[in-house]
């Protein structure tokens, strides 16, 4: 069991990180700024375009996708973007720079594994080009959405249509109005099986009946993209926006969720290792008590432990994504639950301890920590809360002992 990039991947690894040290991490501030200019939290600033155009020329596009489609003859494996999806935790900017942000990665996965040639053309094509950006509609708040068979917005055929009616909520990407498409989960017949009563099926913005409620913020952060709750009143669509089948959504949910948790956990690792580089360099630059910050126990106590972790929680999801590449998902079960838990517990700890070694400017915007913070706290309930996954680990280990 090796965890070394391909050849390929250690080039890509290469470039990039030239990409994020040359262009992206310098872009920051004149993304803050022009999203400040703008007066508007769902704005798209300009440099964003520019660091797609960028990432475009260097090659650096779409790296997510791990089989072979016409747009990806060539996908990059499991393993080597694990690495890739690390250094673009580093920078909020990086992984929409190179087209491989959520949920247009799950999205577009959805499309090219179950779409129809028409939906592909229609609306992955455009994704893959990065012309408009997607939302997947799943989360509800009126049932305890960790469980995806309590949804309860009904999808309900009615001749050559479908009828839409329900809730929606925390949909991220919906605040954005270059958010053109929504795959939304539903119940098409609740007698059904309990696994088979889901499906999924495609809206466009727009669509009549479909009103965006209002965007939800995090902590008190507004993302640019939103989560929004979402309304579905007498939603029609044509009966060709369904997904597959009737009753396969729960099916193709999972399929869904394992890759985007490899990636999430991945930028939870890039984000780890920013936080502790802030870290040892503002502990060697401040002074306490007649000596420098980073001369205290505590700090290297933190220090220490903040690698250990690191290390840790990458070898983990280096496995998890080993064994997505060798076994496939369902074989990765156990690895994918696993790091979803420790991923982004671990870089909260280390996001802490930087926040605490920085002072009042740990939790000012003057630094990224903050919302490193808000937005790792949010992964722990993002693609299941722990609970859900220490639940599915509690089954498998308990299975191995059971009569």
């Amino acid at each position: 069991m090796s965890f070394e990039p391909s050849p390929r991947g250690v080039d890509l690894r290469q470039r990039v990180v030239e990409f994020l040290d040359e262009v992206v991490i310098p872009a920051e501030p004149l993304y803050e700024e022009q999203m400040r200019a703008s007066g508007d939290p769902h704005f798209h600033p300009h440099v964003i375009e520019d660091l797609k155009s960028e990432a475009r020329e260097r090659g650096l596009w779409n790296l997510f996708m791990p089989h072979v489609t016409p747009w990806t003859p060539d996908p990059v494996p499991n393993l080597d973007y694990a690495y890739l999806a690390e250094l673009a935790g580093r920078s909020h900017l990086a992984s929409e720079a190179m087209n491989c942000s959520a949920p247009d990665t799950g999205n577009m996965e959805v499309l090219s594994l179950f779409g129809t040639d028409e939906q592909k053309e229609q609306w992955l094509v455009p994704l893959l080009e990065g012309r408009i950006r997607s939302a997947f509609a799943m989360t509800e708040p009126d049932v305890a959405s960790s469980d995806a068979t309590n949804i309860q917005l009904s999808i309900r055929r009615d001749g050559d249509e479908y009828v839409l009616n329900g809730r929606k909520w925390w949909i991220s990407g919906a605040a954005s109005e270059r958010c053109e498409i929504f795959i939304v989960m539903g119940k098409t017949d609740p007698a059904a099986a309990r696994h088979q009563q889901q499906s999924m099926i495609l809206v466009p913005r727009g669509t009549p009946g479909l009103t965006i409620v209002r965007n939800l913020p995090v902590f008190g952060y507004i993302d640019r993209e939103g989560h929004c709750e979402l309304n579905f009143e007498d939603v029609r669509v044509p009966a060709t926006n369904l997904i597959a089948e009737e009753g396969m959504g729960f099916a193709i949910a999972q399929a869904r969720l394992g890759p985007g948790r490899i990636h999430h956990c991945m930028r939870c690792i890039g984000m780890a290792e920013r936080a502790l580089e802030l870290m040892c360099r503002r502990v060697l630059t401040r002074e306490a008590f007649g000596k420098p910050l980073a001369a205290q126990g505590v700090i290297r106590e933190w220090i220490a432990d903040s690698r250990i972790e690191i290390e840790q929680a990458r070898l983990l999801t280096l496995k998890a994504a080993y064994l997505m590449d060798t076994v496939g998902h369902k074989g990765a079960a156990t690895e994918i639950s696993a790091i979803k838990v420790v991923a982004p517990n671990m870089a909260l700890r280390v996001v802490d301890r930087a926040i605490q070694a920085h002072g009042g400017a740990g939790v000012s915007d003057d630094f990224p920590l903050a919302r490193m913070y808000a937005g790792l706290r949010t992964l722990r309930f993002a693609d299941g809360p722990d609970e859900v996954h220490r639940r599915q680990l509690s089954r498998a280990e308990l299975g191995k002992y059971a009569s």
